[in-house]
């Protein structure tokens, strides 16, 4: 009889490192959802009329000021 060969222990190696890279994909997601949770509560969206298209409320038409302008 010959001896066992390691792809039992290959695979195993292999699952834990799948397990491991499924883990950090996760904790990853996770933390981008609250970012863009906290984002919402930093910049809220303008309230909208029920006759109002959602894509354009709060745009003010005419031209914009400059960049250089704005004051922080």
């Amino acid at each position: 009889m010959g001896s066992r060969s390691g792809t039992s222990i290959q695979k195993r190696l292999r699952e834990a490192a799948k397990r491991q890279r499924k883990m950090e994909r996760q904790a990853k997601k996770d933390r981008r959802a609250e970012e863009r949770a906290e984002e919402k509560e930093l910049n809220p969206k303008p309230e909208v009329g029920p006759d109002e298209d959602p894509d354009i409320a709060g745009i003010v038409p005419g031209p914009q000021p400059l960049i250089y302008d704005i004051e922080d």
